[in-house]
């Protein structure tokens, strides 16, 4: 005999369940029971779509990583979305974009050598340039479309590449020493950095902006109005000068954050080479002289008017040219007789006629002042020329060498400021 009583069949001590069930009684519970499984959402093993994202995404920040073309950087930014940095709300603001990329994979790291890279660009990509340091060194970088100018980041981080021309405008990029590629700017028709790197001012539509330069982002954007055809040419302490036509003479500084840019009178100015520890500026002027165009002291409070002209050979009027840190020498384009050549001028000695020193073949692109007696520059075959003052004045000829690993279609560019 069992301890415990024996119970019936129905454990819940009720009723017993009825054994008869009709048809469309049990149709209709298998119904509600089928109804409820396919109601809840049960996990998948396998996730195709979102696989396919992920991959997509990882295809997309590669892409970003080893810098695409403008057009197709600009179409990834379409898809993935936009950052505009915040600016004055009275009007739409530039393209200035930012691109991240989370991604490590595939990274090159820039380094400096004096050695040709070991493997050529895939095909379809665009060449950034070669780009090289005032002392000859070569810098591995990756392809973020064809470089105009370069200048290291503020915090010695990386570059900061300004794009050649295009029929969308210029670009500003950030190339990182990991590897990490970022664009700035897009669209812009010309884009000028300060001398040390943390100040960018660029032409959008019918103004003229300055940012700052902190880290991969463009901070404080300030704006104004700006007359048709004027172009930022180039940093002049807080100021930016800015051409008010490319193809007449005249210049005017703005102050940004002080006010709209106000045009004066001046129209004989050609270029603008740097400025004296007094605040003056060294540029070119048109004057009545036969001799033509000539070198002249600038005075910025007065308008740039100039105040002191001194004539002599002829000088390039294609604005290449830079002025020593010790503001003694200037390096300019010009020539001797009917001989083109990089002319020394001794800036403590401006008088007419003006004495000038023969120091090399012309320039093309930047020239960059290693110290306050030597300077360097690319040549128009590609060449990297270094120009010794000394040697210069002694009447022996500047050293010229070619940089290593250059391929046909490829162009130096200096990397100022290195």
């Amino acid at each position: 005999m069992s301890a415990f009583p024996r119970s019936s069949d129905n454990l819940n001590g009720g009723p017993e369940r009825p054994n008869q069930v009709r048809r469309d009684e049990l149709e209709g519970a298998v119904r509600e029971t089928l109804s409820h499984q396919v109601a809840v959402a049960h996990p998948l093993s396998a996730d195709p779509a979102g696989q396919a994202i992920r991959r997509a995404n990882r295809i997309r920040r590669r892409r970003a990583g080893v810098g695409l073309a403008l057009g197709v950087a600009t179409t990834v930014l379409i898809s993935s979305g936009m950052a505009q940095l915040a600016e004055d709300t009275s009007r739409q603001g530039p393209p200035i974009v930012v691109i991240g990329d989370p991604d490590p994979s595939d990274r090159s790291i820039p380094s400096a050598t004096s050695a040709a890279p070991t493997t050529a660009p895939s095909a379809g990509r665009l060449l950034a340039g070669v780009l090289i340091t005032a002392d000859g060194k070569r810098l591995a970088q990756p392809t973020v479309g064809p470089a105009e100018r370069a200048h290291p980041l503020p915090n010695g981080g990386g570059l900061l590449v300004v794009g050649a021309e295009t029929t969308a405008g210029r670009s500003l990029w950030v190339t990182q020493n990991d590897g990490l590629v970022q664009v700035l700017l897009a669209g812009a028709s010309q884009i000028v950095l300060a001398p040390d790197g943390t100040q960018v001012a660029w032409r959008d539509g019918a103004d003229l902006l300055v940012a700052g330069v902190v880290g991969t982002q463009l901070i404080g954007t300030v704006r104004t109005p700006a007359p048709d055809g004027a172009e930022p040419v180039r940093f002049v302490g807080d100021h930016v000068l800015v051409r008010l036509d490319p193809s007449s003479p005249g210049h005017v500084l703005w102050r940004p954050g002080t006010g709209d840019l106000v045009v004066g009178s001046e129209r004989s100015t050609l270029n603008v080479y740097g400025a004296l520890p007094d605040g003056r500026l060294v540029g070119q002027v048109t004057t009545s002289d036969p001799r033509g165009a000539c070198l002249a002291v600038l005075d910025p409070d007065r308008g740039l008017k100039p105040v002191r002209t001194a004539c002599g050979p002829q000088l390039s009027r294609d604005g290449v040219g830079e002025i020593s840190a010790d503001a003694r020498w200037l390096l300019v384009n010009g020539s001797l007789g009917k001989t083109d050549k990089a002319l020394l001028v001794d800036l403590h000695r401006l008088e007419t006629p003006l004495t000038v020193v023969p120091a090399g073949p012309p320039a093309t692109g930047a020239v960059a002042w290693r110290t306050e007696s030597e300077a360097s520059y690319v040549d128009s075959s590609g060449n990297l020329v270094r120009v010794d003052v000394k040697r210069a004045l002694a009447g022996k000829s500047a050293e010229t060498s070619p940089v290593p690993g250059l391929q046909p279609g490829d162009r130096p560019v200096l990397v100022t400021g290195s």
